[in-house]
């Protein structure tokens, strides 16, 4: 029975981060098929792990960073071939702005340092806040502040680019 109860905690919390998950893998990826490996993996390493998680709040920066993990581990075996023509439409949401400003933004962030872009996407796309992505990321928190006001200082000065205005923390 205590079997089940957990089973049934742990499809829950699947179903409820499995799209913000693949969004960030895709980010980091840019592989269709390979984010959705990644989420599928962080999921089986969490299920073994199940037992170790004490704070079911701390959930999803907990799947975040086994996430970021299985991700930084595709670069200990091979290195990952990126298409940087693979389109982003299946994963952006249209209704909030034009496909225009959609390229431009994928553009501006592939511009960006990895070290600033991987904060500002976990700030943005996940909803973590500085301490929970310095915990992630196994860095200050003073830092990834630091490289949030940088990148979105970079993409302020970029031309034509709104992005620092559309990029606001949360």
């Amino acid at each position: 029975m205590l079997f089940d109860s957990e089973k049934s905690k742990f499809e829950t919390l699947v179903k409820a981060y499995s799209p913000e998950l693949y969004r960030y893998a895709y980010w980091q990826c840019r592989d269709r098929f390979l984010a959705e490996d990644l989420v599928q993996e962080t999921f089986a390493r969490a299920w073994q792990a199940w037992d170790k998680l004490r704070d079911d709040k701390a959930a999803k920066s907990w799947l975040y960073t086994i996430l970021r993990n299985e991700h930084a581990r595709l670069f200990e075996r091979k290195r990952v071939e990126i298409d940087d023509g693979q389109e982003l439409n299946d994963i952006v949401d249209t209704a909030s702005s034009s496909v225009y400003d959609q390229l431009e933004m994928r553009d501006a962030l592939k511009a960006l340092p990895a070290s600033y872009r991987e904060p500002l996407l976990l700030q943005v796309l996940g909803g973590f806040s500085c301490a929970e992505i310095a915990g992630m990321m196994e860095i200050s928190e003073g830092a990834v502040m630091t490289r949030l006001t940088r990148a979105r200082l970079a993409l302020r000065k970029m031309p034509g680019l709104n992005a620092g205005r559309r990029m606001k923390a949360r």
